[in-house]
């Protein structure tokens, strides 16, 4: 039973080890419209930007499990700040990078089928920055 109760423990902390290393390199932006990730789409608030590995960011609210969403690297030019970038068409927000202070690499979200087609059609597109604290 002392065995049993001890691997508990560590398997405890191991999990505890975890949850506060996957902490490291999180963005807290509040985003002031609603905006489309991974072909879904999210109401305006606060949101919590979390890597869960090199291709997978987690987005959330404090409240919700959020969704994994998949990316692709990105190296940025000059700007060092952190900050989520959106596409916008026609009052549409597309969420489409995300960029943590300090690092030279970000994360670009592929486009989502919707953002694709607006592509396609042409229509124009604006870039809005939404800053993000670390």
């Amino acid at each position: 039973m002392k065995l049993f109760r001890n691997a508990f423990c560590a398997a405890l902390l191991l999990a505890a080890s975890a949850c506060i290393a996957q902490t490291n390199g999180d963005l807290v932006a509040v985003i002031p419209f609603p905006f489309v990730v991974a072909g879904q789409t999210l109401p305006a608030g606060r949101y919590i930007v979390s890597p869960v590995n090199e291709n997978t960011l987690r987005i959330h609210e404090s409240t919700s499990p959020g969704m994994f969403v998949p990316t692709n690297a990105a190296q940025r030019s000059k700007d060092n700040s952190s900050k989520l970038v959106f596409h916008c068409y026609q009052g549409t927000y597309f969420l489409s990078q995300v960029w943590t202070r300090g690092n030279d690499w970000g994360r670009e979200l592929f486009r989502s089928r919707a953002e694709r087609e607006m592509v396609a059609k042409k229509m124009q597109k604006d870039n809005i920055v939404v800053a993000a604290a670390r």
